[in-house]
């Protein structure tokens, strides 16, 4: 998401000059929020230390949080929002210091809407191993820099622990709701597996039961084309200057990953063969517009992430499985006790409409039975942060059950 909207939470469209004007100047070593940034609506929870799954430890865990409502006293009106690759906890509200644009899911989280902050606490962590206030690899390690290379490999359950955590500092015990799209979606569905005694309501929105074949090649490329940056310099660059930081290498990777959020069915109705100028870009050095839409993001993106979370994060989503140690993926959601909700959007090419099902099938208290929700979108992937409407109804329901 570019801050967390612009590529993601709305339909493609053609870059203008002025759009070009806003990325003048070079870009950072890194993007990450940093120590003396305007928090914003951030909140920061300081948790210990932390062991991880696969080994090793983080001596000192910071997680940054925003909440909308009021929790009452029981803290039984808990809903936990988890956010995709990409994205923080910026689920709603204006933009403001720390905050470039609005929330990504203003039109479903807030008074009167979906997920109703009149009757619900809604909390939102940036997940552990990302650059927006959550200790990452652009966070200080011990030693007073920054983890950089160093910082160890995580996995969904690592940032799911962290989440538990977080929610144990808060007085949370059990939550009303997790809900979860993307990477969020994977985070909510091992909430369901791993702590069944907290959640009663699971929503898990174009997400996969496990990180397939196909999922690790495209995060391996994406992985691959940040490593081969020479300004990456194995991942200790943050004292490089404006424009010598893995900045190509950053936006290539989210130019890779556009590719796989939106549908071919959008880009060709958006862009067809269409030109970015009046020069043609058959011979004679012009572009085409989808192009430089793709050029545009990938170098918007890397002003506001780390070349580093990235890679963190997609091998986190690589991990994903389920099932692991758990007697397989059937084993793993037969012992699901909350009441679940799973959404796929048909143009997905991320994540197929046939992950959703399967899963669905597989849970044993979803409240559409053995069936996902299908939502027909022409957005792809990204359809689940788009269509404001089809996935508040769902999630509406979810919580009313």
């Amino acid at each position: 998401m570019d801050w967390q909207t612009a590529a993601d939470s709305v339909p493609s469209g053609f870059i203008t000059e002025a759009n070009i004007r806003t990325l003048l100047g070079k870009p950072p070593a890194t993007g990450a929020w940093r120590d003396g940034d305007p928090s914003g609506g951030r909140r920061f929870a300081s948790l210990g230390a932390q062991s991880l799954e696969f080994g090793g430890s983080l001596p000192a865990v910071r997680v940054a949080y925003e909440t909308w409502g009021r929790l009452n006293d029981d803290a039984s009106n808990a809903v936990l929002i988890l956010h995709a690759l990409t994205g923080d906890s910026h689920v709603t509200g204006e933009a403001g210091p720390g905050h470039p644009t609005s929330g990504w899911w203003s039109e479903i989280v807030g008074p009167g809407l979906a997920v109703d902050t009149d009757t619900w606490f809604v909390l939102a962590p940036n997940m552990l191993g990302g650059c927006q206030g959550t200790t990452g690899p652009a966070s200080s390690a011990p030693d007073g820099q920054e983890w950089g290379s160093r910082f160890p490999y995580l996995s969904i359950r690592d940032q799911v622990s962290t989440q538990a955590a977080l929610a144990d500092s808060l007085g949370i015990r059990r939550f009303a709701a997790i809900v979860g799209g993307s990477m969020g979606g994977m985070q909510a569905l091992e909430w369901a597996a791993m702590h069944p005694d907290r959640t009663d309501r699971v929503a898990i929105l174009a997400a996969p039961a496990v990180s397939d074949a196909d999922e690790i090649a495209l995060n391996s490329v994406q992985v691959e084309a940040i490593r081969m940056d020479e300004g990456f310099q194995g991942g200790d660059y943050y004292d490089a200057k404006d424009g010598d930081g893995p900045h190509r290498g950053l936006a290539l990777a989210r130019r890779l990953a556009l590719l796989s959020y939106r549908s071919p069915s959008e880009l060709n109705h958006r862009f067809s063969r269409s030109w970015q100028s009046d020069i043609d870009p058959l011979g004679a050095g012009g572009r085409f517009a989808v192009e430089s839409y793709l050029d545009f993001h990938g170098n918007k993106f890397t002003r506001r992430f780390d070349a580093n979370s990235y890679l963190t994060l997609a091998n986190a989503m690589s991990s994903h499985d389920v099932g692991r140690g758990r007697g397989g993926v059937a084993q793993a959601l037969s012992a699901v006790t909350a009441r679940s909700l799973v959404v796929g959007i048909d143009s997905d090419r991320l994540f197929p409409m046939s992950t959703q099902l399967d899963i669905a099938t597989l849970l044993p208290n979803g409240i559409d039975g053995k069936d996902a929700v299908v939502i027909s979108s022409d957005f792809g992937h990204d359809g689940f942060l788009i269509e404001h409407e089809r996935v508040g109804v769902q999630l509406r329901r979810l919580l009313e059950s």
